[in-house]
């Protein structure tokens, strides 16, 4: 079974579609939870008629780790799909990322093809990618809906639209609060590659989303002062110590060169404050521990580092 978790916040114009995609389903065996994170544009008394939807109200707005953390705990299902609240599931979505997950009992998550919800033709995301320098970035972005048809291993899955085997977040951990939003699926499927597990892309599984529908936009002050301070914690908290230092130099380039790119848009200030705020609360973040037996899957990760560093110059320079 399949437990589906919707983290919700001031969603009120794009849930219903959301859960109206998911009774289209041609797999029907699953549960729904929507957690909602005190949203303040209605009373959703219309989500609570659903007989067969378990709606949890939080006191507050605790961001999108707490919210689907308070979903997972609840799921009954061998697998938790994350879905955001701004999607819309093509009908095959869930048979066919379940034969993804399935297919190996190594995979942790398994991202979907996302596609732009008001370009039809173009992909939003095909999976996430990390790099040395620090930087996240979605594979296919902006790119044909024709194009990354392959089944293939990415670094991680995208959270707005991903399926996870439960069992494994008890090895791992489950999303990191401090991060509130934004990075923490990075965060997630670093510490599933330290522990050897997998992240895969599954091509066929299509949803459609609008994107950044209740932060504020791509752009805004929130978005870029908690996705800089969450910049910082990805790598303190799952580099061991000679990797950070090794990195250090890449990572405060990479840091520099954003900084310079906010600023010429007008938001370099809150990227600056973000940076700050993750240097001065980094004493509250908790390291993954360092076992020997990982030493293999680090040196895989730095590669996976590097080597999609050059991809992601390589396809800026196309």
């Amino acid at each position: 079974m399949i437990t589906i978790v919707i983290p919700n916040y001031n969603g009120n114009n794009y849930l219903k579609q959301c859960i109206d995609s998911i009774y289209t389903q041609t797999y029907n065996d699953y549960e729904l939870i929507i957690i909602d994170n005190a949203s303040t544009d209605g009373s959703y008394e219309w989500v609570k008629q659903y007989n067969d939807i378990n709606y949890k109200r939080l006191d507050r707005n605790y961001g999108f780790s707490r919210a689907v953390n308070e979903g997972i705990k609840l799921a009954k299902g061998e697998y938790v799909l994350l879905l955001n609240n701004d999607t819309k599931l093509c009908q095959n979505f869930l048979e066919e990322m379940l034969k993804v997950i399935e297919g190996n009992p190594r995979i942790f998550g398994v991202s979907s093809k996302m596609i732009q919800y008001h370009k039809k033709s173009l992909i939003d995301d095909a999976g996430d990618e990390y790099t040395v320098i620090g930087w996240p970035y979605k594979r296919g972005d902006g790119r044909s809906i024709n194009e990354f048809k392959k089944e293939e291993n990415i670094f991680s899955a995208c959270a707005g639209a991903a399926l996870y085997r439960k069992r494994i977040f008890d090895q791992i951990g489950y999303f990191d609060e401090k991060f509130f939003a934004y990075m923490e699926d990075i965060d997630i499927s670093y510490r599933a590659n330290i522990y050897g597990y997998k992240n895969v892309y599954a091509p066929r599984a299509q949803v459609y989303h609008i994107g950044s529908a209740t932060s504020g936009g791509i752009y805004s002050e929130f978005k870029l002062n908690i996705s800089a301070r969450n910049s910082i914690y990805v790598p303190y908290k799952n580099m061991p110590l000679l990797q950070l230092i090794i990195n250090l130099p890449c990572l405060v380039a990479g840091m520099l060169v954003k900084q310079r790119v906010f600023a010429r848009k007008g938001y370099g200030q809150a990227y600056k404050d973000g940076l700050i705020e993750g240097i001065k609360t980094l004493k509250n973040i908790e390291k993954v521990p360092f076992k020997l037996k990982h030493i293999p899957n680090y040196i895989y990760i730095e590669w996976l580092l590097i080597k999609n560093t050059f991809r992601y110059f390589m396809l800026k320079l196309k």
